[in-house]
């Protein structure tokens, strides 16, 4: 599916999915801005997609601070002149606890990062996405949309939850320019987001429900990978999703049908 020409920005391209959609992107001919906060991951990114013919520079960004990621539009706009795709993927896991126990900046952290930094990203890409039209690909989850069952999750989600209404009021804003907004929800996949969740006294806030052995019905209780998921984010950014907007897609092997 191609997307030669344009021009994607990617945020949390350092690792996980935003690595393997930046990399799936550059396959099918886009030029890639790749955006995060750790710089020497980023550039592992870019190298990659250098290596392989593509075209990508490194954007050093933290999405939940305005002048940053105004910056980080205005050097895209110098490098290339135009954006066409953009996704929204970077955000944190943050701390899952009771909501006794969890502190008022704990909830504001995940919020400020996950939500506002999803609105940052769209504020100041839509002036660049205006000009021609473009796709917006929000990655949100399966905790706050389809599945309410991960004990003290409250504060991520409310945020995975806040991004799919922020879509849905974006989709038709936006709709009069051509650019549409769409959300994906993923289930268990295998990334290092797990790594940074700190959990706190999870289990006085978990139900006592006990699902069947394979969590994850379609693969046999194996997660899914990251490439799965960079190839929803090609398609939605692609032609052949034209007359889609609006929408939340859930990649998660049917396990939020089973733990909801």
């Amino acid at each position: 599916m191609s997307v030669s020409g344009k021009v994607a920005l990617i945020t949390g391209a350092g690792s996980g999915l935003g690595r393997a959609a930046a990399i799936q992107l550059a396959e099918a001919g886009a030029r890639i801005a790749a955006l995060g906060r750790t710089g020497d991951d980023l550039q592992a990114t870019v190298d990659r997609i250098v290596a392989e013919g593509g075209q990508a520079v490194a954007v050093e960004a933290d999405i939940s601070r305005p002048a940053e990621m105004q910056a980080a539009a205005s050097q895209i706009e110098q490098q290339w002149g135009r954006l066409d795709i953009v996704f929204a993927n970077a955000g944190i896991n943050g701390v899952w606890a009771p909501i006794e126990d969890l502190a008022p900046e704990e909830w504001t952290k995940t919020l400020t990062v996950n939500l506002t930094g999803t609105f940052l990203t769209l504020k100041y890409a839509v002036p660049l996405l205006r000009r021609q039209g473009g796709s917006v690909i929000i990655t949100s989850s399966v905790n706050g949309t389809r599945m309410f069952s991960n004990a003290g999750a409250s504060a991520y989600s409310a945020s995975k939850a806040g991004q799919v209404a922020l879509a849905k009021m974006a989709a038709l804003e936006l709709a009069k320019y051509k650019i549409r907004v769409n959300v994906i929800c993923p289930g268990w996949i295998e990334t290092e987001i797990d790594d940074n969740t700190e959990k706190r006294n999870v289990d006085k806030a978990r139900e006592p429900v006990q699902y069947p052995q394979g969590a994850v019905p379609l693969t046999d209780g194996r997660p899914g990978t990251p490439e799965q998921v960079a190839e929803l984010v090609l398609f939605l950014a692609g032609e052949a999703s034209s007359h889609i907007s609006g929408t939340e897609i859930w990649i998660d092997g049917a396990q939020s049908l089973l733990q909801g």
